[in-house]
């Protein structure tokens, strides 16, 4: 029999959608703030030369830079305000993660509920402003260094004017995204952060679809490899949408209590899902910069001006070379066992079951159970981590092969689809509790009636 959610969310219309205001003023609210965003990556930094700029990430786009200019849907390829993206946030909220789970004061700081994560958040918001600043400087450096001693400079009049200009319009440009993130993750449908990185891989597929389709029509591509590439996209969709909603539910019950003395709770018995993927789609990220560094540092010291020895290495880390591939998928999979250490701490799991009386059946309470959620985890990580590395490789190499556009690839058909169906969900919720408010709200009318 179907619950009373499943009920109310099999009756939901668009005329359910309509009623809910509330809803729909936070519907609104993000697109607002979303579209503030996307203006945001057309204001360039000053004292820039945009075609000779735009010369340089030509030939820099295997690196670290095209990966990420991607991801900021643009905004660093055009150097603007928001050539930072929201990333030093992200890689801030990663440290705080991992230090709150090694530092004792940063775990106690955690257990204390509301107020020790407003703590945590106030820690993370210094430490964007930190990376940031830093992110900052070695690009306004590295924007003097480019094209330097030829006719097409990057930077118009470079000094020390120009790097305090660059350094304070991305530092906050940074700062502006993350006060955005949390007013739309406060006041809006979704997860605010991961919105704007979805906004910034959108808005760059239009372009990649017209690049593909360009390829077709001046023959680099045969129309039977474009409707592979097309029917490949729509596969990896429907992978990531199971693998994303697969989980493993663990049962746990809760015995008889008394509460008072005349009243007793019946036994409960209700079930801890797990996630297949509870790294999410950071491992991808992390592994793919990593491997980019080479690429990138190798165009910087002006190819074959470089190091030997980085130029070999910066040719077997290439994309679609089997080494860049063996080490990309280990990578992902390290990350992957890597950031569900830091997410999920099986021991305190256990020990707050234990302290409100639950527990698995057959099972012992306290490290029987840790270990018992230590065995099904890592049996879950190795096959999300194997999920995530086949979802990214498979594109991988058709990008490698044919030159598709780097937004059609894996990691950021990950993103979209992620966020898509976490926003969608967040949606859905909103429309339950309206319709049960509503619900209410009749139940009383009715009592009035009768009385």
């Amino acid at each position: 029999m179907a619950s009373a959610a499943e009920q109310l969310a099999a009756s939901m219309s668009f005329s359910s959608f309509g009623k809910a205001k509330e809803l729909k003023k936070r519907i609104w609210f993000t697109l607002g703030a979303l579209i503030v965003y996307r203006l945001g990556t057309y204001i360039p930094l000053p004292g820039i030369d945009p075609d000779a700029l735009a010369n340089i990430f030509q030939q820099q786009k295997g690196g670290i830079f095209g990966m990420f200019d991607v991801f900021s849907g643009g905004a660093l390829q055009r150097m603007t305000i928001f050539a930072l993206s929201i990333f030093p946030y992200i890689t801030a909220s990663i440290i705080i993660q991992l230090l709150s789970s090694v530092s004792p004061r940063l775990e106690a700081i955690k257990k204390e509920g509301e107020s020790g994560r407003k703590k945590l958040n106030q820690y993370t918001r210094y430490g964007t402003v930190l990376i940031a600043f830093v992110q900052a400087y070695a690009i306004a450096v590295g924007l003097e260094g480019m094209g330097s001693g030829s006719s097409a400079s990057v930077v118009l009049d470079p000094g020390l004017f120009f790097r305090i200009t660059a350094i304070v319009s991305m530092v906050g440009g940074t700062v502006f995204l993350m006060w955005l993130g949390e007013q739309i993750t406060s006041r809006g449908v979704g997860n605010g952060i991961s919105l704007i990185i979805f906004a910034g891989i959108v808005a760059s597929l239009p372009s990649s679809f017209v690049a593909l389709f360009e390829l077709g029509r001046t023959g680099a591509l045969s129309p039977f490899i474009i409707l592979l590439v097309l029917l490949l996209v729509l596969a990896v969709v429907a992978v990531v949408v199971y693998f994303e909603r697969a989980q493993r539910r663990v049962p746990v019950q809760y015995p008889k209590r008394q509460i008072g003395p005349n009243k007793v709770t019946q036994a409960q018995t209700a079930h801890m899902p797990l996630k297949l993927n509870s790294s999410g789609v950071i491992p991808p990220i992390f592994a793919g910069a990593l491997l980019s560094l080479p690429v990138t540092i190798t165009g910087f010291s002006g190819g074959a001006d470089a190091p030997a020895w980085l130029n070999i290495m910066s040719s077997y880390l290439s994309h679609g070379h089997p080494v860049f591939m063996a080490l990309y998928a280990f990578l992902i999979i390290f990350f992957a066992f890597f950031y569900t250490a830091i997410v999920f701490n099986p021991q305190e799991t256990a020990d707050n079951l234990k302290k409100n009386g639950g527990f698995v059946p057959g099972i012992r309470p306290g490290k029987n159970t840790a270990d018992y959620f230590d065995f099904i985890l890592t049996r879950l990580t190795v096959l999300g981590g194997l999920y995530l590395a086949a979802v990214c490789l498979l594109p991988e190499i058709m990008t490698f092969r044919y030159s598709i556009p780097f937004a059609l690839g894996g990691t950021s058909v990950l993103i979209v689809v992620s966020v898509g169906m976490d926003t969608v969900t967040q949606v859905h919720s909103h429309l339950i509790a309206h319709q049960y408010e509503g619900l209410m709200k009749k139940t009383k009318i009715k009592g009035r009636r009768k009385r």
